[in-house]
């Protein structure tokens, strides 16, 4: 994305029709090494490219793009632009097995920025509509992540300014909501929802969700991590209510039970429907794993497929011990103690150490964020570090050609 929190986990692609014939060379020490190597890992078979399969829907491998806000609608209008089209598409013709579209507002006040995407209205489904084409002709699942912000948003970007801050009713902003008034950080004290207020929060995910139908995603994921409003409502650092959407865990679950039920109820039986959560909010008294994997158990019955394992977001400061694949024992013990398919993110950066992780089953799936906003071809670099033969690899028939 042009901008990544690390709450959010977040060019043009072009071929020509030449055929190349080139000269045949000796290979050179690396590439005998590298040849070497390769023949050495086929004793133990790659996983990372293995097809999984939700409700009938089969993804091409097991190496996804997570969603990361780019905070690029300058319009304001929520309608994704030629670079949204660019950035997902290239990251499908660079061999992804999903594609994860950014948080997408659910209504104007749930974006985290003005410049958020989104699907409030039915102006919006035509521009989402050109990018799903794209990925999938270029062969990958198109997927939307649906949101809304609470407390959260209203918040600058690198395209406006106000970082780390509420934008002013002036320069666009809004008045926040959330289950409690209580602030996040320095921004705004956010208005805490009554009941009639929450039940329409539900329909304005059920109406977007209806509408990435007609757009032509084929899966859906809710965001109920990094203290956006469902994770508010789940956590009880942030949840102070006393009514029937607070006090214990059925209740704090309460809205993101009614959102997953809502959606379910509006799309395709063949769909599948995840759910991004925060595993733990690195703070005491706070969310923590048992919760999730008693909601991961919950959210199971009520139809959801995998559960997009994440961390943190609900306080700000909270330090948080960044190591490779640190969040990666998460999704090992919710798929383990929940029995539910996840799938890992976070510092995952190589190849064998993304197809570990699904060898070993500690997910059935592996997002790659920032690496591939360097690198949208990372999976088929991948394949090639992992030993994969091209033709076996996600190439499109465009670029054999240049195969690694």
């Amino acid at each position: 994305m042009a901008s990544v929190r690390r709450e959010c986990h977040e060019p043009s692609v072009s071929t020509c029709g030449r055929n190349i014939i080139m000269a045949k060379k000796e290979p050179t020490t690396t590439a005998t090494a590298v040849a070497a190597k390769t023949k050495t890992a086929k004793a133990v078979k790659p996983h990372l490219f293995d097809p999984l399969t939700l409700r009938g829907l089969e993804i091409r491998n097991r190496v996804w793009l997570p969603p990361m806000d780019t905070y690029s609608v300058f319009a304001r209008d929520g309608k994704p632009t030629p670079f949204h089209y660019q950035h997902y598409v290239s990251r499908a013709l660079g061999g992804f097995g999903m594609i994860i579209a950014e948080a997408t507002a659910v209504s104007p006040e749930g974006r985290i920025s003005p410049n958020d995407v989104g699907l409030w209205n039915d102006d919006q489904i035509a521009a989402w509509s050109w990018i799903v084409d794209g990925i999938r002709q270029a062969g990958a699942v198109p997927a939307i992540q649906l949101n809304h912000s609470g407390r959260k948003g209203s918040t600058g970007s690198f395209s406006i300014g106000y970082r780390d801050q509420t934008v002013p009713a002036e320069a666009g902003g809004w008045r926040t909501v959330a289950p409690s008034a209580i602030p996040f950080g320095d921004y705004a004290t956010p208005h805490e929802l009554n009941v009639d207020e929450i039940h329409g929060i539900v329909d304005q995910f059920r109406a977007a969700a209806e509408r990435a139908v007609r757009a032509g995603f084929q899966a859906i994921e809710i965001h109920a991590a990094h203290g956006y409003l469902i994770s508010e409502f789940l956590d009880p650092l942030t949840n102070e209510r006393t009514d029937e959407y607070g006090g214990d865990l059925d209740g704090r679950m309460r809205l993101l039970i009614e959102v997953t039920d809502a959606i379910r109820s509006v799309i395709p039986d063949t769909m599948p429907l995840l759910v991004r959560i925060s595993a733990t909010d690195w703070a005491a008294g706070g969310w923590d794993l048992d919760q999730t994997i008693e909601t991961a158990r919950v959210l199971r019955g009520h139809g959801v497929d995998l559960i997009d394992v994440s961390t943190g977001g609900i306080i700000a400061g909270v330090t948080i011990p960044v190591e490779p694949g640190y969040q990666v024992p998460f999704a090992q013990q919710i798929r383990k103690r929940a029995d539910v398919r996840t799938t890992a993110v976070g510092l995952i950066t190589k190849a064998k150490q993304a197809d570990k992780i699904i060898r070993r089953r500690d997910a059935d799936a592996v997002e790659i964020g920032r690496a591939a906003l360097r690198n949208p071809y990372w999976p088929l670099r991948a394949a090639y570090k992992l030993g994969i033969p091209a033709e076996n690899a996600p190439y499109p028939d465009q670029y054999i050609a240049g195969a690694f």
